[in-house]
């Protein structure tokens, strides 16, 4: 049977997706909105949709127009990317109902998930590690909480993410209030009030694991990834494997990503993100992303296994086509999010048009992205204009190849990330691997940035 994915995203992930799809013989139909008419991945697509105007919620979040779009234009199946439609159990829900195959968990998973009060409940039921917190629902229940858990703690959100909903609290004074204002900033972005709070921990390392599942009962690990740098919960650097990790932290971050997918029968590609206290030597579990991640190149680099081939193939049905004995790591894999956004004014956007773009050619250098010169970069969605992947047989040969690559990276036209990175892949700290959550944050303010 030959299949049609429709490809409900955008950017560089469009792009990635169609790749796929052309390598596996199936056919493709791109959902565009007004202002992403002549993009590359509409050059790249087999068949374009226009779903509606610039705006994410008139196109790429109208779940009903998708879904039509999809079937009206006889397509099998339904790959969100992510971001997007990608974690919404509802569309998830819409698919199966016009007989649309999503790629993607099941509805009860994405809701299931899409808590993270409940998902770390369900972590502390297998025995995997979480943080010191919990949530309440009175004031002295919060104070109380607080008191046990040791300040700082941070208020999170149960529902989304990007950090709204998300407040740091480092004494009891402003405990209260930070609760209330957490709260009313998740009912207004994700519909939902529900907070909770957790031990904070300042020197920590963002360490997520990898797990793909399919529909027979097989689930496996292909190792984790480092996403330490960042900005206000803004990824920019990451990296594969996590070099610091002891081999039995390492075993237990595996172990505890499978136990989650068991517990779930989980199927399809998803991460499950912790915080790793290096002065402690412990883990914590944060969350499951049941989607593709934006850094899902470094796994591959390493791997060697194309996760949007069996992403594809398992919610086709499909048993995964490697088994855990299959999987080796090899070498190390560094990536960097380049961005239309200027590191002086705190990230700000920096729409425009792209008026040079060369990017860097040589081995083990991988460019995901959809720019080409002349391309006008707009104002809607977020900023990522591409990714960069280099490989090396360890970790510094990885990062010196990051740096060399970048430099022979030019943009012009538009201020972009470019410098930000340059500056931080050639850190003494990143160097030696010391960063750690709020290193970047610590850098900009202490040392400045260049565009």
């Amino acid at each position: 049977m030959t299949h049609r994915v429709f490809v409900a995203n955008r950017g560089e992930i469009a792009v990635r997706i169609i790749e796929a799809c052309d390598r596996l013989g199936f056919e493709t139909v791109l959902g565009v909105s007004a202002a992403d008419r002549d993009t590359l991945a509409a050059r790249r697509a087999g068949r374009v949709v226009v779903l509606g105007g610039p705006r994410p919620v008139d196109s790429y979040l109208a779940l009903g127009t998708v879904a039509q779009a999809a079937v009206s234009t006889g397509c099998t199946a339904v790959h969100p990317g992510y971001g997007f439609l990608s974690e919404r159990a509802e569309f998830a829900r819409l698919c199966a109902e016009n007989g649309l195959v999503f790629v993607g968990p099941a509805p009860a998973a994405l809701e299931a998930l899409g808590d993270k009060l409940s998902a770390r409940e369900l972590a502390t039921s297998l025995g995997v590690p979480v943080s010191p917190g919990g949530t309440a629902r009175s004031v002295d229940e919060v104070q109380a909480l607080a008191e046990r858990t040791g300040f700082p703690v941070l208020i999170k959100a149960a529902h989304g993410g990007g950090g709204r909903g998300m407040k740091l609290v480092a004494s009891p004074g402003g405990l209260a209030e930070a609760w209330s204002v957490a709260s009313a900033e998740a009912q207004s972005a994700f519909g939902d009030g529900s907070v909770f709070l957790e031990r904070f921990v300042h020197d920590a390392k963002h360490v997520e694991v990898q797990i793909i599942g399919d529909r027979h009962g097989n689930r496996i690990h292909l190792g984790e990834r480092e996403c330490s740098v960042q900005y206000r919960y803004q990824k920019l650097v990451e990296e594969a494997p996590c070099a610091v990790l002891s081999a039995q932290t390492r075993r237990l971050l595996h172990d505890s990503a499978l136990r989650i997918a068991g517990a779930l029968d989980y199927v399809g590609l998803g991460t499950v993100e912790f915080l790793y206290d290096p002065a402690r030597d412990e883990v914590a579990f944060l969350e499951v992303n049941p989607r593709l991640q934006v850094e899902h190149p470094v796994t591959e680099a390493v791997t060697g296994v194309d996760l949007v081939r069996e992403q594809l193939l398992v919610a086709l049905g499909e048993p995964l086509t490697i088994t855990q004995d299959d999987v080796r790591l090899t070498g190390h894999a560094v990536e960097c999010r380049i961005t239309a956004q200027d590191p002086t004014r705190a990230l700000h956007p920096t729409p425009g048009t792209v008026k040079v773009w060369r990017p860097p050619v040589g081995g083990a250098i991988r460019l995901d992205s959809h720019i080409y010169e002349g391309y006008r970069f707009p104002p809607f969605y977020d900023a990522l204009m591409g990714k960069l992947i280099t490989w090396g047989p360890d970790r510094a040969a990885a990062v010196g190849r990051m740096g060399a690559a970048l430099d022979r990276f030019e943009i012009g036209g538009i201020t972009t990330s470019l410098g930000l990175l340059r500056q931080i892949v050639g850190h003494n700290d990143y160097a030696d691997n010391t960063v750690t959550t709020h290193w970047l944050g610590d850098v900009l303010l202490s040392e400045g940035s260049q565009a």
